[in-house]
């Protein structure tokens, strides 16, 4: 796999890791998920920064927002009991489909 999509791939772990850590921080008055997210944070935008080396701009970080928001999100409603209606499931599916057709169509995907 090509050193800009592992990039990328730890830059979406790490920023649900960090936004993950942000809920648990209970607006940032825990240090220890206070902290851990300040490095997550951190971390993603380093390794986004690498993936851009290689992927476009607009679309390194139209992946990195969109899987990262599709992943939170199930993270949201699996782990801390947040709902989804029928408008955010279609929203999400949207998402993944936008990805999918990024980059299996686009010759600027990180192909």
């Amino acid at each position: 796999m090509p050193t800009h999509v592992v990039a990328l791939i730890g830059a979406i772990l790490t920023e649900v890791v960090g936004t993950t850590a942000l809920h648990s921080s209970q607006q940032m008055t825990r240090l220890g998920p206070t902290l851990v997210m300040a490095l997550a944070y951190a971390v993603s935008i380093y390794l986004l920064s690498l993936a851009m080396k290689a992927i476009p701009v607009g679309v390194a970080y139209a992946i990195w927002s969109g899987l990262g928001m599709v992943l939170i999100t199930l993270i949201g409603f699996k782990v801390f009991g947040q709902k989804l209606d029928a408008a955010a499931m279609i929203g999400l599916a949207l998402i993944v489909t936008g990805v999918v057709v990024i980059q299996l169509f686009s010759s600027a995907g990180s192909h």
